[in-house]
């Protein structure tokens, strides 16, 4: 009982994910107004209208759907991809941590460039733990028998 709580409690982060992010993304590209697809265009993402759509609808239909448990587990890993992209690629995690670490010194104005990888990063934790750990019982993949 306990470890399906849990998984719910993880499973609404995908809420925040779908509404928080997602969805602004969506309603941005839709109307013309997003800078959204100038940044996956300056990650080098071949078509990069393409693949904001595709980030966008990952975000806000991976999201919900994961906090929905619904075809959980592939909701999760189009999230997480999503994130690991935001997180490392656009918001450079990992080279933000070696300069924290004194490894690899970056410059403030690199940093404030490259953005706040906490958010995204979290967001992939939360992705591959539901991912490799599933619904769990509260979920419309639960009562539809699926795993």
């Amino acid at each position: 009982m306990a470890r399906d709580i849990g998984l719910l409690i993880l499973r609404l982060a995908g809420l925040y994910l779908a509404a928080g992010h997602g969805w602004g993304k969506l309603v941005g590209l839709a109307s013309g107004q997003s800078r959204f697809v100038e940044g996956v265009a300056n990650m080098g993402f071949p078509m990069p209208v393409l693949f904001a759509w595709a980030a966008g609808l990952a975000e806000f239909a991976g999201g919900l759907a994961m906090a929905l448990g619904l075809f959980t587990r592939w909701a999760a890993l189009l999230a997480g991809c999503t994130m690991f992209v935001a997180a490392f690629v656009r918001h450079r995690a990992l080279s933000q941590l070696l300069s924290w670490l004194g490894v690899a010194p970056a410059t403030e104005e690199a940093l404030r460039g490259w953005g706040n990888p906490e958010l995204a990063t979290i967001f992939l934790i939360v992705c591959v733990a539901v991912a490799l750990l599933g619904p769990g019982r509260f979920s419309i993949d639960a009562k539809l028998g699926r795993k």
